[in-house]
Formats: C-alpha cells, structure tokens, sequence
C-alpha cells in the first residue's frame, strides 16, 4: 500500500484500456498473457515521475472491460513467485545450489549466503531477492484491493465468481508473505498508511477465512481458453497446504529443530491436520483432477502441460516474448541450448545421490556427458573440453562449468521464441494433494498413509518398488522425490525441524532462520514495522 505501488497500478490500467477491445479477447488474456499489459509495462515504468494518467481508482474500473483488465493484473503478480520466491525456497534447501563459477554467479555473494544461511536484512540477498518478495507479493494485495474495492461500485456479468477470485488470489500472496516473513500487515483497503505487523497467527486465520468464503463462488473448472484461473481446487489446495504447516504458521517463533505436528493446532473445532485432509478430499473426490498415468509422468512439465490432469493452480506461460518460463536458462551450460543459458543452478550430490536409478522421476537430472538439447550433438566447455556433468562440487566458490548436476524437470520446448518457453508452473499438483492428506493422516494415526505413498510410486517405478512402511523421515524423502525444484523443499524442511540441519557448504543453521527478515527497506519506510527476532 505504498504510493508508488499506486503509480505503478495506474500507469498499468492507462495501457490496459487501449488493450481491451472485446470482452471475449479479455477473457482469454486473463491468464494466457497478463505480463503484455503488466509485467511489461511495469518493468518501464520511472516510479520517480509524477504519472500523467487521470486515471484513478474513483475513475477506472467503471466497466466491465475496466474490471477484467484489472483482475488481469492480478493474477499477473503469479508469475513472480518463479524468480525470487522460488529461487530463495529451492536453494536455501538442500535441494540446489547456485555456485560461483569463475566470474558468473557471484553477485555481490548473495548466492552462497542463501545456500550457507548467512543473510541478514542488509546483506545482498536481504537487499534483493528477499526484499523482491516482499515487493512482489503486496503488489498483488494492493491490487486486489483496489479491484475489490472497485467492485462495491460497480456490477459486472459473475461478479461474485471474480470477487472470489481476487479474494483467493490476495489470500496466495498472504500465504506467501507470513511463509517467508511470519506476521505481516493485513491490509484490505486502499487507504495509504502505514500499518503495524499482524500476527503470523492472525495472517492464519485472514488466509483461511478467506479462502473459506470465496471457494462457495469459485467455479469446478474454467473452460480451456481460461486455463489457470482460479477454482474450488486451487483455494483448497491453499487451505490444506496451510493447514498442514498450521504449528509453523501460528507461532512467530516455529521450532527449528523438532516436527511442527498439525495435531498441535485447533481449526473451526478440529484439528488442523484434519482440516487438511478434509480440503485434500474436496480436491480428490471433485472429478476434476486424476494423476499422470504409469510412465508419463513427466507431462506434467513438458510445452505443453497445459492439458495435465494433475495440474490445480498454475502459473500460466507462453512461448512468446516476454511470456515464457526460463528455468532451463539457470542451469544449462552455455552451450547446451539457444540462447546460451547462464550455467548456474545445480542440485547438491546428497539430492541426486537420493533418488533410485530405477525411479523415473531421476530423468530430471542431467549427469555425465552432455549433449546440445536442440541438436544432439556433444556439447563442449568454452575451452573445448567435452561437457560432462559432474555430481559433486568442490568448491562452490570456485566451481568449473561442468560441476554439478542439473535438473531439467521442465523439458525444452521447442517451440519456445528465444528464451521463452511454454511450460506452465504449477504451484500446487494432485499428487501434493495425495502427500499432504498421507502426512496429515500419518500424524492423526488413521487412514492408509502408506497405501497413498505407494500409489505415487506405482506409476513411476517398473516393476513396482513399494515401501514396506512409513514414518516422518520416509514422508519427507517421498516429498523430495515427488517434488524437487517445485519450490516446496524449504517449507518441508521447517516443517520437519530439518532446515536447520548442516548439508553440503552449510554449517549448523541459526533458529531464527526458520523466518526470512523484513528487509531493511521495508523498515525504513514503515516505521511501524518491526523486525524478526535474531536478525
């Protein structure tokens, strides 16, 4: 709710208005192409000038292409949880890495200091990515907010399905923020002032009653063309993630070292695990959704994953300029693709070293001799030895180019324009879902945890390897292998009281760390704002 997050939201509806010529072509963008009118544009625009748009939030959103165009930029705020978001989430675990090779990747450190856990609120990433989440994510609340509060005004066709969806999509950047931050301010209007920290367990509570509300208007499904709008599916995915992690998200100070258990926290009269399992069956008997057959596991990522059965809340991309998904280019070698990719991130050993080599889910790894992914033909470094992947790094402060395998669970595509690749990201998918209710199940002693936890495994292991029991440990691994590099690991681990615990390059972690600091920026314009402890 700053002044210049307002200015940036009116220069972005002064260019949608030109944008929305009918209300059919609208729809359509909604979802398939909000970074045109938005992402784009925001990216240009000089926050330091007075804008010269009349348009204000008394004077837009008066129509029905005005309301469209606003919930457009809404959503487009969700392209942003794949840079800093799910570059914070993945390689503060013990999944990835992004190692200094040469003079690429160092950037002032911050890399390694979000691998070793040593940021602070002023450090390069507490300066950076960090404070980019925090940016990013209040951007979409205030534009919720201005929409909602548009919407008292005026009437447009399913008004209360696209109120629900405003209220869902700003109870996702809510879950995002106290994920990271813990309590921060809950702000439903489009009043300028600041505002003093929410509890983490009052954040809680706003997400789940929201989401609550809304899901009652949120339709089963969207037709093809609207593909990624919100659904009853994605506001309970939400709701049974939060209930899941509940004993992390109603304490400002989570325990680092022990389970977190959802048996520990109190929902609408049940137990919060219970909770979870009850939103985890509303998604698993609606019909909407089924797994991946046996083998094809890996279309839940490839091009053209926008017709994955699996798929609840989706990040939407587009191989078209500006619209694509780029993670291939963080961790290719230079020569391995065009554009030349950039050569970074790599999974630690102890993750690929994890998964069984009959598993299908290790073909995202990339490992040994490598090969141009256009062309086929071997690839070679920059001083003309062959490519070969290595496992292990020596030294992340000095890594070559071929140290570390990398992970390419989102394949090429094809038809991408430059870098720009059409796969979608999907936030949450059915097989979460199946993981979410077997931990919640496992932790209230009922069910068939493990019957779920086999069931994943049946339809990537041939012959079938199934598990002969479960625990905690066993639930956490199953997630890695299911889930590695979907931004999940960091979460999980906290969960778990791991995220603490010493991996490669990283020493005994600090418990304050479980919670990210509010960045020194974010403190110094809202003197209301306090720090977490420890930082």
């Amino acid at each position: 709710m700053r002044v210049d997050e307002t200015r940036r939201l009116h220069n972005d509806l002064t260019r949608v208005k030109t944008l929305m010529n009918t209300r059919r072509k609208l729809i359509n963008r909604v979802i398939l192409a909000p970074a045109v009118a938005f992402l784009l544009v925001a990216g240009c625009t000089d926050l330091g000038e007075s804008p010269t748009s009349v348009i204000t939030p008394d004077n837009f959103n008066q129509t029905e292409q005005e309301v469209l165009g606003s919930l457009a930029s809404v959503y487009a705020v969700l392209r942003n949880t794949t840079n800093s978001y799910f570059d914070v989430s993945t390689i503060s675990s013990d999944e990835l890495i992004a190692p200094t090779r040469g003079s690429d990747w160092f950037d002032n450190g911050k890399w390694l200091e979000l691998h070793r856990h040593t940021w602070t609120a002023i450090s390069p990433l507490g300066l950076q990515d960090i404070n980019n989440i925090w940016n990013d994510m209040f951007s979409g609340v205030t534009r919720a907010n201005v929409l909602l509060e548009a919407l008292k005004s005026v009437t447009v066709a399913d008004q209360a399905a696209v109120e629900a969806e405003v209220r869902t999509l700003r109870a996702f950047y809510y879950y995002i923020l106290q994920d990271m931050f813990g309590g921060v301010p809950i702000v439903t209007t489009i009043e300028l002032a600041a505002r003093a920290r929410n509890t983490r367990a009052e954040v809680f509570q706003f997400i789940s009653d929201e989401l609550n509300a809304a899901r009652v208007d949120l339709p089963d499904n969207w037709p093809a063309s609207q593909h990624g709008r919100m659904t009853k599916g994605a506001a309970d995915a939400i709701l049974a993630s939060l209930y899941l992690n509940a004993a992390v998200f109603t304490t400002d100070a989570p325990s680092a070292t022990a389970y977190n258990s959802c048996t520990t926290v109190q929902v609408g009269g049940e137990t919060a695990c219970a909770a979870a399992i009850a939103a985890a069956d509303r998604i698993l008997n609606s019909g909407v959704y089924s797994l991946a057959t046996e083998g094809s596991w890996r279309d839940n990522f490839g091009p053209d994953n926008a017709s994955s059965p699996e798929n609840i809340l989706v990040v939407k991309f587009m191989n078209q300029s500006g619209l694509g998904l780029n993670f291939l280019m963080r961790v290719l070698h230079y020569n391995q693709y065009t554009p030349s990719p950039w050569n970074g991130f790599a999974a630690l050993a102890e993750t690929y070293n994890a998964f069984d080599a009959d598993d299908q889910r290790r073909e995202i790894f990339l490992e040994g001799p490598q090969v141009n992914l256009d062309t086929g033909d071997p690839v070679f470094e920059r001083g003309g030895a062959p490519l070969v992947f290595t496992v292990d790094i020596q030294d992340p402060t000095q890594a070559t180019e071929a140290e570390g395998a990398r992970i390419i669970k989102w394949p090429p595509d094809p038809d991408r324009v430059a870098q720009e690749s059409g796969n979608d990201f999907a936030f949450f998918r059915l097989a979460e879902i199946y993981l979410i209710k077997a931990e919640a199940e496992f932790e209230l002693g009922t069910g068939a945890p493990l019957g779920t936890l086999n069931m994943l495994r049946a339809r990537v292991f041939e012959p079938d390897e199934p598990l002969a029991a479960v625990d905690r440990d066993v639930i956490l691994q199953e997630r890695l292998f299911e889930l590695t590099n979907e931004a999940k690991r960091r979460l999980d681990l906290i969960r778990h009281g791991r995220f603490t615990d010493p991996w490669s390059f990283k020493a005994q972690g600090a418990p304050h760390l479980v919670l990210m600091p509010i960045p020194q920026p974010q403190l110094d314009a809202n003197p209301e704002l306090t720090q977490n402890p420890g930082y």
